[in-house]
């Protein structure tokens, strides 16, 4: 029983494996549009499968321009941007390249809002001390602990050129 449980999973991988490539082609037509939803204004990358030459054209009333798509391996790959004008909707894009046309559309979606701008300090730069440069140096100085502990340092850095003087001048340095 466990032998025909195998053969009969083996048999369906194989025929899930052999089915699937040629279903993804015939569904997507080998276009692919990053970002799939652009806002009015955006730059997209168009991605194309299954080519027979080098170069290729993509056409879109949606594109600011016709795409000059280039590569090698029947892969091509081009860029544009999206007219700043459009209102929200789907457009055709028509890809020739060699003897094949392929068609695909982009869904071009509502310019998202403004960005608001910050009450506070942005977090940048300097390591995360944005916060230091809020504050009044004057007010943040140094406390009496730190003025205590530089005193300090500054003795000791000045005994120890006091000690090898003294040894250098006895010579027994």
């Amino acid at each position: 029983m466990g032998s025909l449980r195998l053969t009969f999973c083996t048999a369906l991988l194989a025929a899930t494996a052999l089915t699937t490539p040629a279903a993804h082609a015939a569904d997507g037509e080998g276009v692919a549009v990053t970002p799939s939803s652009p806002a009015p204004g955006t730059d997209i990358a168009l991605r194309v499968s299954g080519c027979a030459g080098s170069t290729g054209t993509a056409v879109s009333a949606a594109f600011v321009a016709d795409v000059r798509l280039v590569g090698i391996d029947g892969t091509l790959v081009g860029e544009t941007r999206v007219r700043t004008e459009l209102k929200a909707g789907s457009y055709d894009v028509e890809v020739i390249c060699g003897d094949t046309a392929h068609k695909t559309a982009v869904t071009v979606v509502e310019e998202p809002s403004p960005h608001t701008s910050p009450v506070a300090p942005v977090s940048a730069g300097g390591g995360g001390t944005a916060h230091l440069a809020a504050v009044d140096a004057r007010e943040a100085g140094p406390g009496t602990a730190q003025a205590v502990t530089g005193l300090v340092l500054a003795g000791v850095a000045a005994g120890a050129v006091v000690l090898r003087r003294v040894r250098r001048s006895r010579g027994t340095d």
